[in-house]
């Protein structure tokens, strides 16, 4: 017992070491973040803008257009990142992420159906767009676990994965063909979305998306121990007196539902799911108590690290961020798979 109590109190202090260097990491690309763009803004700039002496430009640039997107990166990255979390710890599968499995593509789906459908209006949708992509997001997974489950074995983790990619790409290929019916205007808007654009940023979607987060993200956090349960496997965890199914369905509720109201903001973001989870669990190890916080901070420095590269790396117009977060996951997927065909 006092060996667990040393190992405990020792995770808890690795825990909080890690976590206070991934503030001082995501504080220093928030700095280079705001001081950089199209128009460029030095620190004296930013600084006495914060305390209400800049110019009016100034205060547009940084109030109106930076900071909101950078908010909204920091609350996306930290979104996925718990939602792939629970997608691995629920599922077993180290593959799991909300890009790869499909449920952002189900996302993807509902926005592109509500475009096809409505002319684009996006002061009236900052709040409409979140529940249209929990919606899509829900359809999408609710089909992934039909296929994925078997009865009298549970859920297959290899299934789940083959599923996911199978729907992603029918999917995709329905929104190819709704895409192209689509105006120039809409057409671009919806282009940029499925690349991982992130359109939102006003306050509004900051707004629109907080609710969400700050729900979500604790009730996922107080399942801790019982994601820890689900790693042992069914038999045990049923053994422990754990409500397998119910349990199950609300962690991956509030995993899809994080996804969904994320994306629908930042567009189709692949890969954060799968890269926050497996860098925190190396940092601090596989409990949840420790490595679900640490995955939010992971994600957020990631996407707040990637949005600022997209905004700079090809000035004035920009990239994607998506596309920077897929260079970043896609050969870290290849590398996990590999391993765990190995």
């Amino acid at each position: 017992m006092k060996r667990q109590t040393i190992r405990g109190s020792g995770r808890s202090a690795r825990t909080l070491t890690v976590a206070a260097v991934l503030l001082v990491l995501i504080v220093i690309v928030l700095v280079i973040s705001v001081n950089s763009g199209h128009t460029s803004l030095n620190p004296l700039q930013v600084l006495r803008t914060f305390m209400g002496m800049g110019s009016r430009n100034e205060s547009l640039i940084l109030f109106e257009f930076r900071l909101p997107r950078i908010v909204i990166s920091l609350l996306v990255g930290a979104g996925l990142a718990v939602a792939g979390a629970v997608l691995q710890g629920v599922s077993r599968n180290p593959l799991a992420d909300p890009g790869i499995l499909g449920i952002n593509a189900g996302a993807g789906l509902a926005v592109v159906l509500f475009v096809s459908l409505n002319p684009l209006r996006l002061g009236a949708s900052p709040f409409t767009l979140p529940f249209l992509a929990i919606i899509g997001s829900f359809a999408a997974a609710a089909a992934i676990y039909m296929l994925a489950y078997r009865k009298h074995k549970g859920l297959s983790t290899s299934r789940l994965l083959l599923a996911g990619i199978a729907l992603a790409a029918g999917i995709q290929s329905l929104m190819l063909v709704l895409v192209i019916r689509l105006d120039e205007q809409n057409y671009a808007f919806v282009a940029n979305w499925l690349a991982g654009s992130i359109w939102g940023t006003t306050w509004d979607f900051v707004l629109a998306l907080l609710p969400w987060i700050f729900i979500l993200v604790p009730f996922v956090f107080s399942k801790a121990r019982q994601m820890d349960v689900f790693m042992l496997g069914d038999q045990t965890a049923a053994g422990l007196g754990s409500l397998l199914n119910r349990e199950r369905l609300l962690l991956i509720a509030a995993a899809v539902a994080l996804s969904g109201a994320c994306v629908s903001v930042s567009g189709g973001i692949s890969f954060l799911g799968l890269i926050g989870p497996h860098l925190a669990r190396r940092l601090v190890g596989p409990q949840h108590m420790y490595f679900v916080p640490v995955s939010a901070l992971v994600g957020a420095l990631i996407m707040l690290a990637g949005d600022t590269i997209a905004r700079t790396i090809m000035q004035p117009s920009g990239i994607p961020t998506g596309i920077v977060v897929a260079v970043i996951g896609a050969p870290y997927f290849l590398y996990l798979l590999s391993r765990s065909r190995g």
